[in-house]
């Protein structure tokens, strides 16, 4: 469309999968129309994982978090605070559905695992609400569906929009989702940076691209919010960040902290009932932690970290692809009509352009 975000190039794919390793892999349930019968639908909604290494749990992932505003809910992230390390799969799926996903990442590791190894986990699952377009108190989210997305999970092209955990979410009062992008950081190292965002946030006169008021553009009166009428801005955002950057625990955490500029530049502002969460790994120093089986634990452990000097690429690559992500996410979802005949109109890129230009931010 011509629309460039920020400075930095992105990956061959422009995903999180950019970053060697990572997969992604979603299940989107779509069942029903009409007025909400609890528990029978309609059904807009699903689950999204993201699989960091084809060790997790072994490999040593360093991994920081932040909380921009806290009213919504990311498992396992104590342990992640204190250990400075992720553990487990990370997935995303709707509030009503959190303690599904995250016992049925316990479930597929039991039936992957020798039947009389002992071993516990404390996985990374996060939500946002999707109740204005689905029957999220029906939780239909079973564990087979987050099995089936771990299964489904690849590298590559990663479907963006109306799928997976951001099925039945909505952004800045358009139809939201599933983003992802991400950038590459030639300047201080062969490093990229994935990043997946489940779009759920912003209200719409707030909603900006590139500095362009496209929120305020493109009106309520031209292009309806979704009903019934709520606060719109009261939604959450969940952004997971991946690098192959070796990074240690509390720079990973500097690199979360960073990713709330993104959600910024397009017009989040973390309200009082938003649940913003962002998650940030790195894969830099996955193989230092590997020993064979029985091996004693050395007692000094050898790891590389990127000098602090050079951590501002990162930042900027982390202020970028989540701001890009967004919106993807918008330009990638449909129209969808839900629970009560509520519609979450989509952002037209068409319409997107038009305005774009106007502010001379596209060739004529």
């Amino acid at each position: 469309m011509g629309i460039v975000i920020g400075e930095m190039e992105p990956g061959p794919n422009n995903a999180m999968t950019d970053v060697h390793g990572v997969r992604v892999g979603h299940t989107t349930l779509v069942q029903g129309q009409g007025p909400l019968e609890v528990g029978r639908g309609p059904v807009r909604t699903g689950v999204t994982v993201i699989i960091p290494h084809e060790r997790v749990g072994t490999a040593l992932l360093f991994a920081g978090a932040h909380r921009l505003n806290g009213n919504g809910e990311l498992t396992g992230l104590e342990w992640v605070r204190e250990s400075g390390v992720l553990s487990s799969a990370v997935a995303i799926t709707n509030t009503h559905s959190v303690g599904v996903v995250r016992d049925a990442l316990i479930g597929y590791q039991v039936r992957s695992r020798p039947r009389h190894e002992t071993w516990w986990s404390l996985p990374v699952v996060g939500e946002t609400w999707d109740g204005v377009l689905n029957d999220v108190d029906g939780q239909h989210v079973k564990p087979e569906h987050v099995w089936q997305a771990l299964e489904s999970a690849s590298e590559g092209p990663v479907d963006e929009g109306n799928v997976g955990g951001g099925t039945g979410m909505i952004c800045h009062g358009f139809k939201g989702g599933v983003g992802t992008s991400s950038r590459t950081v030639p300047s201080i190292g062969d490093y990229t940076v994935g990043v997946l965002v489940q779009a759920n946030h912003g209200r719409r006169p707030r909603l900006c691209v590139n500095g362009v008021p496209v929120g305020r553009e493109i009106p309520a009166s031209e292009v309806p919010l979704p009903r019934p009428p709520i606060t719109w801005g009261a939604g959450s955002i969940i952004v997971v960040i991946g690098t192959d950057a070796p990074l240690l625990p509390h720079q990973c955490e500097r690199l979360a902290q960073r990713a709330g500029l993104g959600v910024a530049r397009v017009g989040g502002a973390g309200e009082h009932s938003s649940g913003d969460l962002f998650l940030a790994f790195s894969t830099g120093n996955a193989d230092r932690g590997e020993r064979e089986a029985g091996a004693p634990t050395p007692k000094v452990q050898q790891l590389e970290a990127l000098a602090d000097e050079l951590i501002n690429e990162l930042f900027y690559a982390v202020i970028e692809a989540p701001e890009e992500a967004i919106v993807n996410a918008l330009l990638s979802a449909e129209t969808m009509t839900g629970r009560d005949g509520h519609t979450a109109h989509h952002l037209d890129p068409e319409r997107l352009v038009e305005v774009m230009r106007r502010y001379r931010w596209l060739a004529s």
